[in-house]
């Protein structure tokens, strides 16, 4: 670190304690997630109840989106994030160990797709439930990525820097930390007022997607355990154009109207009574 560095205030760097419970060890990291799941299940509960829907649902959904998240999560850590780590069969096998937030949110929606076609349930009369819960439980695991410092950033002199070992960082779970919450308090907001009913998921897709999208530029390729890249980009870059592009379709798709039922008839002039029969 340079004499000129030294002089600035970072946020220190820090190392919570782990709790070993025979061959698990629990990480800031994995209480953080958990809570974000279960901080998303109850606003999105909430959200549910307040739009009018079926708060079950969302109930009877998280188990299924979030077993299928943890899947494809770790799926896509290994098979994009780093194959390397395919060397070792059983790396397969801990499905705790690596997960891609991008393919969690990926093995959501494959879960969800299921999960309301079977149910003959419409998605879109929950997607705003979804919004509500989904951010602020991103915005709190990020919160956990955070504490373990599992996504380095490029060496900068940025007030909200992290003073990494080898140097103040910028630290990508801090600032999307604070991009998720900040869009949680956006969304909750809206809601609130009764603002862009029906359009608050794709309004987080193309606000996350664009956030993630220039954060990752900020990734660290200069450390041991670097996110793959292809052509220049991280694969969560590419699917931040896919979140980018489903906010454009749902904001381009007329809002349904609900169907206006028939006014019923009197039952003397269903009868054929005239003014007189009254």
């Amino acid at each position: 670190m340079s004499p000129s560095m030294t002089m600035l205030a970072f946020i220190p760097w820090f190392e919570l304690p782990n709790l070993s419970l025979g061959p698990f060890t629990i990480q800031s990291f994995g209480v953080l997630s958990a809570l974000g799941i279960l901080a998303a299940v109850k606003l999105a509960e909430l959200g549910a109840r307040e739009t009018g829907r079926d708060p079950q649902v969302i109930v009877d959904f998280a188990v299924v989106g979030v077993l299928t998240g943890i899947l494809v999560g770790h799926a896509v850590h290994l098979l994009a994030y780093h194959p390397e780590e395919l060397q070792d069969w059983r790396r397969v096998l801990k499905f705790w160990e690596g997960l891609s937030s991008m393919g969690g949110l990926a093995g959501g929606v494959i879960a969800a797709f299921a999960f309301f076609r079977v149910r003959r349930i419409r998605f879109h009369d929950y997607a705003d439930a979804f919004a509500l819960g989904v951010a602020p439980g991103w915005g709190i695991a990020r919160i956990g990525c955070f504490t373990v410092h599992d996504h380095p950033g490029v060496h900068t002199t940025f007030p909200l820097a992290v003073a990494f070992p080898d140097g103040p960082r910028h630290d990508l779970g801090l600032y999307e930390a604070i991009v998720l919450l900040g869009i949680a308090a956006l969304l909750w907001t809206l809601h609130r007022r009764g603002m862009l009913r029906e359009r608050l998921l794709p309004l987080l897709a193309v606000l996350y997607g664009i956030a993630r999208f220039l954060l990752d530029f900020l990734r660290a390729t200069d450390v041991p355990y670097a996110d793959a890249r292809y052509f220049g980009l991280t694969p969560a870059q590419y699917a931040s154009f896919a979140l980018v592009a489903y906010a454009a379709w749902r904001f381009l798709t007329p809002v349904p109207q609900p169907v206006a039922k028939p006014r019923a008839r009197p039952a003397s002039r269903a009868a054929g009574a005239g003014p007189g029969g009254r």
